[in-house]
C-alpha cells in the first residue's frame, strides 16, 4: 500500500495505534512522513489520540516491552530510504497550524520512553553546542549551496531591525528574505518544558518581527535526528525553488513565511 492509502485505512491505523499500542511519531517513520499528518488522518477516521497521561503510560510500556520497528533486520539502504523525506512546502501555513506542529514535537517526546529521552538528550545535546559555536551540518551545507549559486549571503546577520535584538540564521539582501535553521531544541524540550517555551515564544516573536518589516521568512525545522547526503539535496532543492518564486514576485506580507520540514 501506499503512504495514503494506509492513511486512508482505519482498520491499519486501528491496530497499529490502538490495538499495538504504537506511537503517532513512531507510525509516522514507518510511513516516511510526519507523525501530524498520522494524528490528523487518524482522527478523521474516528481514531482518537490518548490523552497525555494515557500517552506516557503507553511509552513507559513500549519501553519495557518490544519496540514494533526495532530488529526487523531492515537492510541499511532500506533505513536510509524509510529516514528520507522529501522537504515539503505549505503554502499559506497560519499562526494555528504552525503552533500545531510544534504540538505534534511535544506529544512524540511525551510518547518516547524515558529510556529514549535520555539516548535523545544524550545524543542531541553535544551536537547542538558544537552548533552553537560553529554552525549546524545543515546550516552550513545550505550557505555553501546559497554561495555556489550565486546569491549574496550574510551569516548570523545582527541589527537588520532597528532597536531589535534579532540573529538571522542566514539573510539574502537581494530578496528580503531570512532563512531560518530549526534543531530539535526548537520543539522538543531536550533542556526543559520552560526552555522550550521560550524558545518557541522568541521564534514566534522573530517571525512576526520579520514579516511586519517586510522580510520574507523560510523557516527549515529538522525533525530527523540524523541527516543524509540526499535529505540535505531535498531540503536546498525546496529552499532554491522557494527563492526563484520569490524572485519572481514576493508573496504578500500576510504570506510571508513557509515552513520546510527535512
Amino acid at each position: 500500500d501506499t503512504i495514503m492509502e494506509k492513511l486512508k485505512n482505519k482498520k491499519w491505523l486501528y491496530e497499529q495505534y490502538v490495538e499495538k499500542g504504537r506511537s503517532w511519531g513512531d507510525i509516522a517513520g514507518e510511513l516516511s512522513t510526519y507523525s501530524n499528518k498520522v494524528r490528523r488522518a487518524a482522527e478523521k477516521l474516528g481514531i482518537k489520540s490518548r490523552d497525555k497521561a494515557a500517552a506516557q503510560s503507553q511509552a513507559l510500556k513500549s519501553g519495557r516491552g518490544t519496540h514494533p520497528t526495532k530488529d526487523k533486520g531492515h537492510s541499511d539502504e532500506t533505513k536510509i530510504k524509510i529516514s528520507e523525506k522529501v522537504a515539503e512546502n505549505w503554502d499559506g501555513l497560519s499562526e494555528a497550524e504552525f503552533e500545531s506542529r510544534r504540538q505534534s514535537a511535544r506529544d512524540q517526546w511525551a510518547n518516547m520512553s524515558e529510556e529514549d529521552k535520555i539516548k535523545l538528550r544524550e545524543a542531541a545535546i553535544p551536537g547542538i553546542q558544537r552548533a552553537a559555536q560553529e554552525g549546524s551540518k545543515l546550516e552550513k551545507y545550505i550557505r555553501d549551496r546559497l554561495t555556489n549559486t550565486q546569491y549574496i549571503v550574510e551569516y548570523h546577520r545582527k541589527n537588520l531591525i532597528p532597536n531589535a535584538n534579532l540573529e538571522i540564521d542566514i539573510y539574502i539582501p537581494e530578496l528580503a528574505t531570512a532563512i531560518e535553521i530549526d534543531g530539535p531544541s526548537h520543539f522538543l524540550p531536550i533542556y526543559g518544558e520552560s526552555a522550550l517555551n521560550k524558545t518557541i515564544q522568541s521564534d514566534n516573536e522573530k517571525n512576526g518581527l520579520l514579516r511586519y518589516n517586510g522580510i520574507m521568512v523560510l523557516r527549515v525545522v529538522q525533525y530527523r535526528k540524523t541527516l543524509s547526503q540526499k535529505a540535505m539535496r531535498d531540503t536546498w532543492q525546496a529552499i532554491h525553488l522557494e527563492l526563484q518564486a520569490i524572485a519572481k514576485k514576493m508573496p504578500d506580507k500576510e504570506n510571508r513565511f513557509k515552513e520546510i520540514e527535512v
